[in-house]
């Protein structure tokens, strides 16, 4: 299961990478061009999430002991990924010197203004995304806790079917001994029986020996 994530990592390490430099080509490029490089940036963005979120699930599915450092690895490619997000938002919004130039002409100013206004909200977009981010964490912490919770209890409830399934064994086992004691207890009380019968008439036939042989003489 871990060489699937490990799989998995290398084709997002690869991926980033990518994104990476054409978010640093974004500011550089004419119009058209950078329309066209926004694009392929949005596909790629969306590849690497899909490829986060399979991640994520790999590492659901890995045994407890090692989970924690696949755990932190994914945290940090989460962290990885919304820096992605912030730069490639800033590299839509910043132009390269010559462009800039051209666009400002006199107006700098206030076009310099409606830059940092637009870099202004794109800190507070950053930081809502970062708390998304640490309450989505917390969300899925939460979740593997409660799985971790589940599992205790699974194996909780195995170890008590398999001693109920002992008690009836055990149950079953006494059982059989108190028949067969009861049948050795009743043979032994009819043993008894029979000897006494026997010594009875065994003394009885004394008896009536002497009776007649006394009565002879």
């Amino acid at each position: 299961m871990s060489s699937d994530f490990e799989g998995y990592e290398q084709d997002y390490s690869v991926l980033s990478a990518e994104i990476t430099g054409r978010i640093a080509r974004i500011p550089k490029l004419a119009a058209d061009e950078k329309k066209q490089m926004v694009a392929q940036v949005e596909k790629q963005l969306e590849e690497a999430r899909e490829l986060l979120e399979q991640m994520d699930l790999e590492v659901r599915e890995i045994p407890a002991p090692s989970r924690a450092m696949y755990g932190a690895r994914m945290r940090s490619y989460k962290q990885e990924f919304s820096k992605l997000e912030v730069d490639f938002k800033r590299s839509r919004i910043a132009y390269s010197d010559e462009v800039r130039n051209e666009l400002l002409g006199d107006d700098g100013i206030s076009s310099e203004s409606q830059r940092a206004h637009l870099l202004d909200n794109t800190e507070k977009l950053e930081r809502s995304s970062r708390r998304l981010e640490a309450g989505y964490q917390i969300a899925v912490e939460t979740e593997q806790i409660g799985q971790d919770i589940l599992e205790n209890l699974n194996h909780d409830r195995e170890k008590i079917q398999r001693a109920r399934e002992r008690l009836r064994e055990t149950d079953t086992n006494l059982g059989k001994s108190s028949r067969i004691l009861t049948g050795m207890l009743r043979r032994i009380i009819q043993n008894r029986v029979l000897i006494v019968i026997l010594g009875i008439v065994l003394l009885a036939t004394i008896i009536l020996a002497l009776y007649f042989s006394f009565r002879g003489h």
